[in-house]
């Protein structure tokens, strides 16, 4: 198994390396890979190309990388976190609160006239995206606190992410034109809005979140045998929910933050590892879902490209047969 395994990370390793080229060389302009690989390794080529490549298509490539990773750790932490195979942050309602934040700054701030500045656009969303996710996961986790039954969290979640959806509608209603087209443009999730100066935010938010996604393998592994049985083994149940909460704040929420909400590649991509490496062990499938996410999101974004589509269209396309697929051949994981 353990062979096995190794091969199975090798060729998803190398995979996410060939992904991550062409999805720098595909585009509205095909670029040969070896002008690819002259840019990235600092050989002669055209400067227009070089410029192609250095400020629009790596930075774009780059996010998908950290986008595939961080939703995919975060999907499984609450996958396990609830023992429920279609939880995840969108369903628990930080993904809904980092939206709520965003549509309250990008809807409303035009009316005090603070985010004309390109500077203060940026800060402002990231900085309500991060406000909106803290505030839904502060609620939830003082509702935590009180209800014991995970699953009342979960379905509490679930209520708090229609109420927000509501609330994000009625804003629409009342914002001005610009601003509606602001905010439609971006509920359409993009990589390519991104700077090398947001990526000085999201890179170490990123790794920050996966960081503690590591440091909670071994209490996950612990929860999927149960809470009781988890207890009598001295782990504190407290101290993992905030644990797995605070990391799947900080990778989702900052994904939705910067790209805009991205569906169905963190319920679909934990599967996809659990079926790839029938294993339910998280030292292995943390590590997977990562790879595999990170590849999943640069196929998507390559799709994208070369059809001219949203790419949280893509990925709902691609993540949904996935999801049906899965529930169709593998009843048991429902159980």
């Amino acid at each position: 198994m353990r062979g096995r395994n190794t091969i199975l990370f090798s060729l998803l390793t190398v995979a996410v390396g060939l992904l991550f080229v062409a999805d720098i060389a595909v585009g509205s302009v095909a670029i040969p890979l070896r002008d690819v690989a002259a840019a990235l390794t600092g050989g002669e080529t055209e400067a227009s190309l070089r410029n192609i490549i250095i400020d629009i298509r790596l930075i774009k490539a780059i996010m998908a990388v950290l986008a595939g990773a961080a939703l995919s750790a975060s999907g499984l932490q609450m996958q396990t976190l609830f023992r429920n195979p279609l939880a995840g942050p969108y369903v628990l309602g930080v993904s809904a609160g980092a939206s709520f934040g965003v549509a309250l700054f990008l809807l409303g701030a035009p009316l005090l006239g603070f985010a004309a500045h390109p500077l203060m656009q940026t800060v402002g969303t990231a900085g309500a995206a991060w406000l909106g996710a803290a505030a839904i996961l502060l609620l939830v986790m003082s509702l935590s606190r009180r209800i014991k039954d995970i699953m009342v969290i979960l379905i509490l979640g679930m209520m708090l992410s229609s109420a927000i959806g509501a609330a994000v509608e009625i804003m629409q209603y009342l914002s001005n034109e610009a601003a509606l087209k602001s905010f439609v443009v971006w509920t359409m999730g993009s990589l390519g809005d991104v700077t090398y100066g947001q990526l000085a935010i999201i890179a170490p938010a990123t790794v920050a979140g996966i960081a503690l996604a590591v440091a909670a393998i071994k209490p996950m592994n612990m929860l999927l045998l149960g809470e009781n049985y988890a207890r009598t083994m001295g782990l504190d149940i407290p101290r993992t929910r905030r644990i797995i909460f605070i990391s799947t704040t900080l990778l989702a929420g900052t994904v939705t933050a910067f790209c805009g909400p991205i569906g169905f590649v963190g319920l679909a991509v934990p599967h996809l590892a659990r079926m790839i490496f029938a294993a339910a062990d998280h030292r292995t499938l943390v590590p997977a879902s990562i790879l595999i996410g990170t590849a999943m999101m640069l196929v998507c974004d390559i799709v994208a490209k070369r059809l001219t589509l949203p790419i949280n269209s893509v990925t709902a396309l691609t993540g949904i047969p996935i999801v049906i697929y899965i529930v169709t051949r593998n009843r048991s994981l429902f159980r």
